[in-house]
């Protein structure tokens, strides 16, 4: 963990959780290669040794099994017709992808700052591309097969928690996130009742989607990406199709919508 020169949790040599067993099995797919998706595929096969883990990114990122951008329609079409074609049934989707900052896009402090063009990034990849990835792997559902749906939202996200305000679109688009995800969650209990929907805030991780915003972190508040992989996949464990659509934090607290 940054600022102590070592995590106090890493992840253990077997499980220890009494969901952590080896009856999960199956394909899981983990999208995003970001420091917190790398670090849940290693944990999921550590907890999970007969789930078989495919490492999806965008086109050219050496950890990735298969490319995949979820921004791009002919894209996810390629990756729905690559898991058909694969033929091993499906068990877990984890969607690790995110964008907070890049080039031309920066969290707004005022009304003053917000721009049409970074509002559209920001909802297109934080909320609407997690929506479709789902869409895209529905017709590979199973009535009677659990499957898990799970996706990275954030606390900021909440609309009951925002107290300080700013960072409009990506407060925004993580919070259409939640909704569409939970409106997915009510449709999915209905026509895929095995199926577990949950959007998870995996706490501030060293990574570089939060490293211009760390100065003010505690070193106890600041996760190393194993660290927020572990606890992530701890609390996915645990879920259950009756728990489908929470919105928990990386201790398995709920978080208000």
């Amino acid at each position: 963990m940054r600022g102590s020169g070592q995590d106090p949790l890493q992840i253990s040599s077997s499980p220890s959780t009494p969901s952590e067993t080896s009856n999960w099995s199956g394909l899981a797919v983990v999208v995003g290669m970001g420091g917190i998706g790398s670090a849940v595929a290693d944990a999921l096969t550590l907890h999970c040794p007969q789930l078989e883990i495919l490492r999806c990114s965008r086109q050219g990122h050496p950890q990735a099994d298969l490319a995949v951008d979820l921004d791009h329609p002919d894209s996810l079409d390629g990756f729905q017709a690559a898991l058909k074609a694969d033929g091993r049934p499906l068990r877990l989707v984890f969607n690790c992808t995110g964008r907070l900052h890049g080039p031309g896009l920066t969290p707004e402090k005022r009304l003053s700052q917000i721009q049409r063009p970074a509002l559209l990034e920001q909802f297109s990849i934080n909320a609407i591309g997690p929506i479709l990835l789902a869409q895209a792997v529905e017709p590979l559902l199973q009535r009677e097969r659990p499957f898990h749906f799970a996706s990275l939202s954030a606390r900021v996200g909440s609309i009951g928690d925002n107290r300080s305000g700013g960072w409009y679109g990506y407060r925004a688009a993580k919070a259409a996130q939640n909704q569409l995800l939970r409106c997915l969650s009510i449709e999915w209990a209905r026509r895929w009742p095995q199926a577990t929907i949950t959007l998870l805030h995996p706490g501030t991780t060293d990574t570089p989607l939060s490293k211009p915003f760390q100065t003010f972190v505690p070193a106890d508040k600041l996760f190393s990406p194993a660290r927020a992989a572990e606890q992530l996949v701890r609390v996915l464990l645990e879920q259950q199709p009756e728990h489908s659509g929470a919105f928990l934090a990386w201790d398995g607290q709920s978080v208000p919508w």
